[in-house]
C-alpha cells in the first residue's frame, strides 16, 4: 500500500508530530532564554540557525538507526551498573543544562549584563548557537529514539521532525520575546530548565522520571504566573475618581 493512503502512516505521523512538539518544549524554553543574551537583532537569526541545526542532526540521527540502538548498549560496568553512551549523553548534557540554568539565575539576580558589542557580539553568537547545538543534541537522543518506537517508515520519521521543528521555530520567537518582557517568567522558565536538567541526569543513572509530572508542573506553574501578570497588569490600570 502506498504511504500516502495508508491510514496507519498517517496515524503515525500524527502521534510522532505531537510527540516531537512536546518534547521539543524544554528545547524552546532552552532557546528563547540564551538567545535572549543577544543584542535584538541578533536573536531571531541564532534561533534560526540553532534549530536548523537540530533539524540536520536529527535527520542524520534518523539515518544511522542502527548506531542510535547501540548508544544504549552498556559499554562499561561500574560496580554491577551498566553505562551506555546514551547515559554519558544524558548525565553530561544534564548537568550542562543545570549549570546553563543555575548561572542565569545568577546573572539575573546580580542584575549583570548580558548585550555586548563589536567583536564581543561575534563571540557571543557563536557561543549561543554551540550551547544550543549541543543541547540540541542531547534532546535529539531522545526525539530519535521515540521517532524510531513510533514510525516504521524513514520517510514519515523525517517528515514528522521537519514539521515539529517548523512549530519549534514558529514558538521561539513569541516566547522569547514574552520571556525578555517578564523577568519572572523567566526565573520560572529557568526553574523549570533545572527540573528537566535533574531529570536527564536520572535518566542517565536509570531513575526515570515521567516527563507527564514535569510538564503538569510547568503548566501549573505556569498558570499561577498568569494570574500574578493578570494581577500586576490590573494593579497598574489607574483607578478612575468615585
Amino acid at each position: 500500500m502506498d504511504l500516502l493512503t495508508d491510514p496507519a502512516v498517517w496515524a503515525s505521523f500524527a502521534t510522532l508530530v505531537v510527540l516531537e512538539v512536546v518534547l521539543g518544549v524544554d528545547n524552546v524554553i532552552f532557546i528563547s532564554i540564551v538567545s535572549n543574551r543577544l543584542p535584538e537583532a541578533e536573536r531571531a537569526k541564532a534561533r534560526r540557525i540553532g534549530l536548523l541545526g537540530a533539524l540536520g542532526l536529527r535527520i542524520v540521527l534518523l539515518a544511522s538507526i542502527a548506531w542510535i540502538v547501540s548508544l544504549s548498549q552498556p559499554i562499561v560496568e561500574i560496580a554491577g551498573f551498566g553505562l551506555s553512551w546514551r547515559d554519558i549523553i544524558l548525565i553530561a548534557g544534564g548537568l550542562f543544562l543545570i549549570y546553563k540554568a543555575a548561572t542565569e539565575i545568577h546573572a539575573e539576580v546580580e542584575g549583570e549584563e548580558h548585550h555586548e558589542s563589536g567583536g564581543a557580539v561575534a563571540a557571543g553568537m557563536a557561543s549561543v548557537i554551540g550551547q544550543i547545538m549541543l543541547l540540541d543534541l542531547v534532546f535529539s537522543i531522545d526525539s530519535v529514539i521515540t521517532a524510531v518506537g513510533v514510525a516504521d517508515h524513514l520517510e514519515v520519521m523525517i517528515a514528522a521532525v521537519v514539521l515539529a521543528v517548523a512549530v519549534m521555530m514558529l514558538a521561539a520567537g513569541p516566547i522569547a520575546e514574552f520571556v525578555s518582557r517578564h523577568p519572572s517568567t523567566k526565573m520560572l522558565a529557568l526553574a523549570f530548565l533545572v527540573m528537566i536538567g535533574m531529570a536527564l541526569v536520572a535518566d542517565g543513572f536509570h531513575f526515570h522520571v515521567e516527563r507527564g509530572f514535569i510538564y503538569a508542573a510547568m503548566v501549573f506553574g505556569g498558570f499561577v504566573e498568569l494570574l500574578n501578570l493578570v494581577r500586576g497588569q490590573r494593579r497598574k490600570k489607574p483607578r478612575l475618581p468615585a
